[in-house]
């Protein structure tokens, strides 16, 4: 695992969350209202999703486990390995529900439901990042073992 390129995917995701917090308004009916405010909540919202994606494939890319073959197996395939909770693996698979409905536009995007991730569901992509800064690189892991 290359911490570096995983440093920078986690200051790329404290980004995102840092602008969704800033931005998001006190109610869902002024998101529903807001074409500029629901671009920048789901923009990065989508941003914090594929990150999230993106650095734990690149931590079982280091693992001696087969890939996913979706994005929501990536948070399967971490909980299975012991790296993060069931209860987070499926609070982020929701995640990549909601990224690919925003990226595919499959259906018609509710604002209220935007609003409450936003409100309320910040936190899992936060313990997620927490866990991903603490993970030792199998260098050190092998390093610590000897």
């Amino acid at each position: 695992m290359d911490r570096e390129v995983v440093e920078q995917k986690l200051e790329s995701l404290r980004r995102c969350l840092q602008r969704i917090a800033d931005k998001c308004p006190p109610d869902p009916e002024t998101l529903a209202r807001d074409p500029d405010l629901q671009d920048i909540i789901a923009l990065n919202l989508t941003r914090a999703v594929q990150l999230c994606v993106d650095i734990g494939a690149h931590l079982i890319a280091g693992m001696e486990v087969p890939p996913p073959d979706t994005m929501g197996e990536t948070f399967d395939t971490l909980a299975q390995a012991g790296v993060i909770h069931e209860s987070l693996a499926m609070q982020l698979k929701k995640a990549v529900g909601f990224r690919n409905i925003a990226v595919h536009n499959y259906e018609a995007i509710d604002w209220a439901i935007v609003h409450a991730i936003a409100s309320h569901h910040l936190g899992d992509f936060t313990e997620f990042a927490k866990v991903m800064a603490c993970r030792e690189t199998p260098e050190q892991e092998n390093h610590a073992s000897k």
